[in-house]
């Protein structure tokens, strides 16, 4: 199933895309109107959603006719997995890592499909970075890998936007990595009994130029090691998204550096997951709220 959030008739609804038509929450009385809550109901709470779009066919919109939000609009925990796939890591001549390298994202970076990337007034190293994002759906601790699976309510896709001299100023990564509109997440979380996380293919391309096809099976830590790593510091919730890591073909590696502009659009593509696709913008003068 996939589940999502987005705007209709200027109001915000949670619910899941079901035959290109969309369902509301709203349309089930017992279901919640946020989006941790629903992925907390788990599969009994989604299968309502099911159930009303078998019955009642007609009760849900056109899929062209809502605008797609990020499908967790603040993330109590975004969370980064930095050199994670092997042919990135051979890119870069850097070591194969023992320990994953983990930073967070600032939740107010989070934008999505469609809204507009901002290169900031204080650099131009502004970089893509396509990523399978696992989206947590139980409050866990001390989960272990073989029990991981569990926690996950299901993927979505992440550009973990990158403006990179202000990464390497700060030695956790933080600041570079959490400009505001520098977390596109989307289109929709794609519930984890239909996909294999560990072989999805993945392609981010700028404009019409391929700069990235790799496959989820060159994650060096994958997911369920990451979650057992995160969940034995930190209590995960809810609506928490993990970003995976990137592959080969970043900007910030290509000769001349292939950096994103004001006219670019990325777009990111996972297999079994769909399309996350962003146009980029220089940062406006007076910056909106999202």
């Amino acid at each position: 199933m996939k589940l999502l959030r987005y705007a209709h008739n200027q109001h915000t609804h949670v619910g899941a895309l079901i035959n290109q038509r969309v369902y509301s929450t709203a349309q089930c009385p017992a279901l919640p109107d946020t989006m941790p809550e629903l992925l907390e109901a788990g599969p009994s709470g989604w299968a309502q959603l099911s159930e009303l779009a078998q019955q009642q066919p007609e009760r849900g919109i056109p899929l062209a006719e809502v605008t797609l939000l990020a499908p967790v609009a603040a993330p109590r925990k975004f969370l980064g997995v930095g050199l994670n796939y092997a042919d990135h890591i051979a890119e870069t001549g850097l070591e194969k890592p023992s320990f994953p390298t983990i930073f967070t994202k600032q939740n107010s970076c989070v934008i999505g499909p469609e809204q507009a990337i901002h290169r900031p007034r204080v650099s131009e190293k502004l970089d893509y970075e396509g990523e399978l994002a696992i989206v947590i759906g139980k409050r866990c601790r001390h989960v272990p890998r073989d029990k991981a699976a569990g926690v996950i309510a299901g993927y979505t896709i992440a550009n973990d936007v990158s403006v990179r001299d202000w990464q390497i100023k700060s030695p956790t990564w933080t600041l570079g990595k959490s400009f505001d509109t520098h977390g596109p997440i989307g289109p929709w979380i794609v519930t984890a009994d239909e996909l294999d996380p560990h072989n999805l293919e993945l392609k981010t391309w700028l404009n019409d130029e391929l700069r990235q096809h790799s496959n989820t099976r060159e994650l060096i830590f994958d997911c369920y090691a990451l979650i057992e790593t995160l969940s034995t510091v930190c209590t995960l919730e809810p609506g928490d998204i993990i970003a995976t890591g990137t592959s080969s073909g970043v900007g910030v590696k290509m000769k001349p550096r292939g950096y994103m502009k004001p006219g670019d659009r990325v777009t990111i593509e996972i297999e079994g997951i769909g399309q996350l696709s962003n146009p980029v913008i220089d940062e406006p003068d007076s910056t909106p709220l999202y």
